[in-house]
């Protein structure tokens, strides 16, 4: 019996093996196999030297060494080489047996490898392991500008979300407008803009991680005023990168007064000169007789009344210090 079970199990082993090289002569088979047009196809292949060096690359949320940063520097294994070192202004550091290494600049991992290189090639130690642990940054703050509740420089140990430091700094002010620079302590030329947005998804989009030596700039909206013989005298805020026009800035303000002069609106803006008025055939505009007119930030439409014979008298200077008035207040819809 235990004959013909062992000769059994020799007979399934016997197919496995030739499954496996039928597997395995196909699959070589397939990466060779002729084209229609007799030339072989070339197969998709992973680059392992480059899957390597990829994941080799420091992450680009890894913070750099800069001055100020206090580093304990140790050797694995030989506790006499352990040594606290703060990095001066020019990114140096002063280390035993090698000296003056410059690390500024440099992450965690490309530092350990730079004085493992320095100890091994001055001859103290054999394939030496360096860890570098960072205890202190110079800056351990991200600061919060612009047009949030309370603007300061916020403590922050390790990673944070971007809302959570906004979250810190009281939100965003009724001025905000929907685009968020952030800017890397070790990249400080290249700031990133994310644009805020009432939708789930790409809300989660812009909440990305913050680090300490961040900078977080909240962008101010656009404002254009509408005073004079409107319901609603206000300052309306426009978003980033949205378009309005006088119509919809006089809808906001819940239209005008049926004693209003329509005929004699005025818009003013702001030029290299002064101020600038230009007539709003306002009356026209509403029956669509005549084109609609776009704003810009900081555009006035002024709307006169007709009953009292002075309001078409009313002096740029009053117009002006009414809007301003809204600007101060912060009236808004």
């Amino acid at each position: 019996m235990w004959q013909s079970e062992a000769i059994r199990g020799l007979g399934y082993a016997v197919v496995l093996l030739a499954c496996f090289t039928s597997a395995t002569s196909l699959k070589s088979w397939s990466q060779s196999a002729p084209s229609p047009t007799g030339t072989a196809q070339p197969v998709a292949t992973t680059d392992s030297s480059a899957a390597g060096s990829e994941s080799a690359t420091a992450s680009p949320s890894e913070l750099t060494i800069g001055g100020g940063d206090l580093l304990k520097v140790s050797v694995l294994g030989a506790p006499e080489s352990d040594q606290e070192v703060r990095v001066d202004q020019t990114g140096n550091v002063s280390l035993n047996f090698i000296g003056a290494v410059h690390l500024g600049g440099l992450t965690t991992s490309e530092a350990q490898s730079l004085i493992a290189k320095k100890l091994e090639g001055g001859g103290f130690y054999n394939h030496p392991q360096v860890s570098i642990f960072t205890k202190e940054y110079a800056t351990q703050g991200i600061s919060v500008l612009g047009e949030v509740q309370k603007p300061g420089v916020y403590p922050v140990l390790g990673s944070r979300r971007l809302f959570d430091v906004l979250a810190l700094a009281g939100g965003t002010s009724q001025k905000a407008g929907r685009v968020v620079s952030v800017t890397r302590r070790d990249h400080p030329e290249s700031p990133r803009n994310l644009v805020l947005s009432n939708d789930a998804t790409e809300s989660a989009k812009s909440n990305i991680e913050v680090f300490a030596g961040d900078t977080i700039t909240v962008s101010r909206a656009g404002v254009v005023y509408v005073v004079g013989d409107v319901k609603r005298p206000s300052g309306v805020t426009m978003d980033n990168g949205t378009d309005m026009t006088v119509l919809q800035a006089i809808a906001v303000a819940e239209g005008t007064n049926p004693t209003a002069a329509l005929n004699k609106a005025k818009l003013i803006r702001k030029t290299r000169n002064g101020p600038q008025e230009t007539p709003l055939p306002l009356k026209d505009m509403l029956s669509s007789k005549a084109p609609d007119v776009r704003l810009q930030a900081e555009d006035i439409i002024f709307v006169p009344n007709s009953v009292a014979k002075t309001a078409t008298r009313r002096t740029l200077e009053a117009i002006i210090q009414t809007a301003s008035g809204l600007a101060i207040y912060g009236a808004r819809p």
